[in-house]
């Protein structure tokens, strides 16, 4: 009676079923079973055999070899095979996983299946690679699949490759000297506001993909942004953070050092590929009035026809402690795709400071901070960083430095700075507050509380007793800071 009842039957079934999968999953009789099953199908398919030799016929080495063995070191199917190779990778303490000889890889492309076989040694040692395809897809997706490895074979070697940071110095050849690029900031260590960072990031990663998209419509793959603010707000690191996200070299250019046009465009023929070129303190140098090189060279420089020629996959920083004394020929768009504005500490900035070098979310001190931030006073993020590192085995030690410097460095510099944000745009728009030049304090450290004080009180002076004379002052102030 109860064996005919149907609710009872789907129960035990059920059970019956569910005791099956676990002894399965338990005895590892569940992977043995996919095996079966993968190898009963591939009887109903007819696959297409691809070699890949390591070397051709005349031993020289296969670079699509090369590329393959990194695409496939890469899949995650290899930690799912029966066996692999842990081997030492080029970094410290670096452990990666590499294919060993006879082994077979399964890979998915584009909803079709294809198998990758490694042959053991051949004459004089060599390996290759065969990849199996089923012929019912092979022509819809081995060219695209190639494609696919290419690209990311690209992707592992920008990021496996050491970055180097090029200089202009003064030798007889006049050319570009590399050193290691070791700098270890990044976008996540960067003080600088969570909606902006997520912004930049975002239209760096945007960049990185839009080769076809800029070819399409006709224009140079390359964008350029402007850095603008005091000294010491972090446009330096943030270069830096940018080159280690996008795997570039960096060429830091020194105008002072080049001679004429003709140098200048030379320079820019011996750019690579996947690289930023920086040139610091525009501003300063366009104030100067330089004798060797003309702004129409300069202009050239930044967008003309051999800049659209040589400057494929590249990335242009200019940095500036102002924009609104330069000629607006400068910044249009074209020339200059994204303004970001790094303006001196707000009470934000100060906490998220506060959050990296002490790791402090909230302290009792904070509301004075903020009280002092909201009179008017500012420091920059360099010499508030300063202050904390000094101080960072007491973090009540370190905030009360600050509060000591805000009150005695930071009279009037951060007015009308309340309410104002670090700046993201595309346009060329003037700024709407008179930055302050920050002539005293660059990244690389703080100078002493009571010098700044007496310098910075001593100008203001001299600026509000002749104040036809205040262009000049910023012309001076930048000059001082050279």
């Amino acid at each position: 009676m109860i064996l005919s009842n149907p609710i009872f039957l789907v129960i035990v079934t059920i059970c019956i079923f569910v005791a099956i999968r676990v002894a399965l999953y338990r005895t590892g009789l569940v992977y043995i079973v996919k095996k079966w099953w993968w190898w009963f199908e591939d009887c109903f398919h007819v696959y297409q055999s691809f070699k890949v030799p390591k070397f051709n016929e005349s031993m020289q080495e296969n670079q699509l070899y090369g590329r393959v063995t990194d695409y496939l070191n890469s899949l995650t199917s290899i930690e799912e095979s029966d066996f692999t190779n842990l081997v030492t990778g080029k970094k410290p303490n670096e452990i990666v996983l590499q294919l060993d000889p006879n082994q077979t890889i399964e890979d998915d492309f584009l909803g079709a299946k294809v198998i990758w076989q490694i042959e053991g040694s051949g004459a004089g040692g060599s390996r290759n690679l065969v990849l199996k395809v089923r012929k019912a897809d092979k022509r819809r997706i081995l060219r695209p699949y190639l494609q696919h490895i290419h690209v990311v074979a690209d992707e592992l070697e920008q990021k496996k490759r050491e970055l180097r940071l090029y200089m202009n110095v003064d030798v007889p050849d006049r050319a570009w000297k590399p050193v290691p690029f070791t700098h270890p900031s990044t976008l996540e260590t960067i003080s600088m506001e969570s909606d902006l960072k997520s912004k930049v990031k975002s239209d760096l990663e945007s960049f990185l993909k839009a080769k076809q998209y800029y070819h399409r419509l006709g224009r140079v793959w390359k964008r350029s942004f402007l850095l603008y603010g005091p000294s010491g707000t972090g446009k330096s690191s943030f270069v830096a953070a940018m080159a280690n996200f996008l795997g570039y070299d960096v060429y830091d250019l020194d105008l002072s050092r080049v001679k004429d046009d003709s140098e200048l465009m030379i320079l820019l023929l011996q750019t690579t590929t996947k690289s930023i070129i920086v040139i610091e303190d525009l501003d300063r140098y366009l104030a100067e009035k330089p004798a060797g090189l003309s702004f129409s060279g300069i202009s050239n420089f930044m967008d003309g026809l051999l800049n659209s020629c040589c400057a494929e996959e590249r990335v242009m920083v200019f940095t500036m402690n102002s924009k609104d004394h330069v000629d607006p020929a400068f910044l249009r768009p074209g020339r200059i795709d994204v303004h970001i504005h790094f303006p001196l500490c707000d009470f934000g900035a100060f906490k998220n400071l506060a959050t990296s070098y002490l790791g402090l979310k909230e302290h009792k001190l904070f509301p004075q901070v903020e009280e002092i931030f909201l009179s008017g006073s500012s420091l920059s993020p360099a010499e508030i960083g300063e202050l904390m590192i000094a101080n960072r085995n007491s973090p009540s030690r370190a905030i009360k430095s600050v509060i000591t410097a805000l009150q005695t460095d930071g009279d009037g510099r951060g007015a009308g700075l309340f309410g104002r944000r670090v700046g993201f745009d595309t346009g060329s728009r003037k700024s709407e507050s008179g930055e302050p030049g920050g002539a005293f304090c660059g990244e690389g450290g703080v100078p002493a509380v009571r010098d700044i004080r007496k310098l910075y009180g001593f100008l203001r002076m001299k600026s509000s007793r002749s104040p036809s004379h205040s262009q000049s002052f910023d012309a001076d102030s930048a000059h001082r800071e050279g």
